[in-house]
């Protein structure tokens, strides 16, 4: 039965269109990671060289660069196994059979794991084709090529896939603020796990380095800088040099059996309060929607009128809202204020009191450059868990046929998108004040830029996926390379010193925005056509 529980959800999830995104997305990683040499990329290198692309090199590379980044989007991919039992029902058909909870648990993990497998089984195969399309070493090894994927990424995808499930047992980190704290625990894990002496070995690459190292010492090649593993941009092409693979040590190899059985630990320690969707075994709770367990954390989300303020009755009825004319000339501003109250219903104080304080510190920092650089990206992730809520909750609150009425679909969409776009200027407003009062017109333009594409994205992201967790999947690393000075993609003109692309970047994003909404009009016309 258990094994019949794990086939069933994964199989159930194969068939989904987004699994066959993640899926390319998958091969699309393969394809970053083992750049041509003439690149202005690299995701692995040792100072200014890197291996020649031969099996153990390839393998290796693309195995860290999966491991490190499967255990970040993975994280928010799997992360709803429990709540879809709780939202389709079928949790409460398995309450009333024998399952017991340790079972479901187990059955949940072995689920998310084969899934985030799937990925690295296309990721091996990706390798295996780089290697001879860049035609650097034909020779395959086929042991050398696929055994990071077994010793190294599979480890770091099994705990994924734990905590995943860990995380949405628990009813504070089942929430936004979950996706955001794992996004910090990433971050420490895929930077603080490479150094060495770690239990376990960390992530596994330390022992790797000080193999590539042994061979760049042993080839006679210069090694002037450290190891660095992540997204690159090079002024110049790098050196090579011929690294032969890496032979694990007993010690190594049990290290990393060791991370296996941690996750296992991890999937079944929920079992100790998870209740299983049993009511009998617990106080009975107010009816939740299918996403509110993964909503915001800061938000009590509510249902709200979308046509604003009917006399008598704050929800009016299917009927009442079919037959009402509204007032002509006031429909687009009601709206609006309709979707800014679903924005905002719910907001606790202490939001409130955090956005005040960053609007005070803009107001009062001594020097422009660092309200650019500091201030605004401050300002626009403190609203991240309210954005992550555009284009989503029709489908959570079950309305959308109800919607599917309302003759105007573009009018209710361009005021949804301009209720992101209030969010995100009051959260701004602080920087924009200080860049008006010092003409600082580049920065301005960077900010306009900033305030249409963030409601472009989570809306566009919202529409397309139905989920909170694919907005900040993507906005929080986004996010963190302007916060860093990566110039990416500097979507709020924050590091105009840096890039030589900074007076064309507001074009850029303003083109962007309009690329996006305009994805979000093409899937709205195209699900009402499959409708009809």
């Amino acid at each position: 039965m258990l094994t019949g529980l794990a086939l069933a959800d994964f199989r159930d999830r194969v068939r989904r269109p987004a699994y066959a995104v993640i899926l390319a997305s998958a091969v699309g990683l393969g394809y970053v990671a083992v750049p041509d040499s003439d690149a202005k990329w690299m995701i692995m290198q040792i100072g200014d060289h890197r291996g020649v692309y031969n099996s153990a090199y390839v393998g290796m590379v693309t195995a860290l660069a999966s491991g490190l980044w499967i255990t970040l989007g993975g994280f928010y991919i799997v992360r709803n196994s429990i709540e879809r039992d709780r939202s389709t029902r079928v949790g409460q058909l398995l309450a009333a059979t024998p399952l017991r909870t340790s079972a479901y648990m187990v059955g949940k993990f072995l689920s998310n794991l084969m899934l985030l497998s799937s990925m690295l089984a296309v990721l091996a195969v990706t390798a295996l084709v780089m290697q001879l399309a860049r035609g650097e070493s034909q020779d395959i090894d086929l042991i050398a090529l696929w055994q990071p994927f077994v010793l190294i990424a599979l480890p770091l995808v099994a705990l994924t896939a734990a905590l995943a499930l860990l995380f949405e047992s628990l009813p504070l980190l089942r929430t936004g603020l979950g996706n955001v704290l794992w996004f910090c625990i990433w971050m420490v894990i895929s930077t603080a796990g490479q150094g060495p002496g770690l239990p376990l070995d960390g992530i596994g690459v330390n022992s790797v380095v000080r193999s590539m190292y042994a061979d760049m010492v042993a080839q006679h090649v210069e090694v002037d800088g450290s190891f660095s593993l992540g997204l690159t941009y090079l002024d110049k092409p790098l050196g090579l040099f011929t690294w032969a693979g890496f032979t694990p040590t007993v010690g190594y190899v049990l290290g990393r059996v060791a991370l296996l059985l941690i996750a296992a630990v991890i999937a079944v320690l929920p079992a100790l309060w998870f209740r299983r969707f049993d009511p009998a075994r617990g106080h009975r709770s107010k009816a939740r929607t299918p996403e509110q367990g993964q909503a915001d954390g800061l938000v009590q989300p509510v249902l709200i009128d979308e046509v604003g303020p009917y006399p008598g009755s704050s929800r009016p009825s299917v009927a009442t809202l079919l037959r009402t004319r509204p007032e002509p000339g006031a429909v687009t501003l009601r709206i609006w204020a309709g979707e800014v109250r679903i924005l905002l219903q719910g907001v606790r104080w202490w939001w409130w009191t955090g956005a005040a304080f960053l609007m005070l510190s803009a107001l009062v920092s001594p020097e422009i450059h660092g309200i650019v650089r500091v201030m605004l990206p401050l300002s626009w992730i403190w609203p991240m868990l309210i954005w992550s809520r555009l284009g989503t909750q029709r489908h959570e609150y079950h309305v959308e046929g109800m919607l599917g009425a309302y003759p105007s679909v573009r009018r209710r969409i361009l005021a949804e998108w301009a209720a992101g776009l209030t969010i995100t200027v009051v959260a701004g407003i602080g920087p924009f004040i200080r860049l008006v009062a010092a003409a600082d017109w580049l920065g301005l333009a960077g900010w306009v830029g900033g305030a249409l594409f963030i409601p472009s994205l989570a809306l566009t992201l919202g529409t397309l996926s139905r989920t909170h967790r694919l907005f900040q999947a993507v906005y929080l690393p986004l996010w963190y390379s302007v916060a860093n000075g990566l110039p990416i993609f500097d979507f709020m003109g924050a590091l105009r010193d840096s890039s030589e692309l900074a007076t064309a970047q507001p074009s850029v994003t303003l083109a962007v925005s309009a690329a996006l909404m305009a994805i979000v009009f093409m899937t709205g016309a195209l699900r009402r056509f499959g409708r009809n």
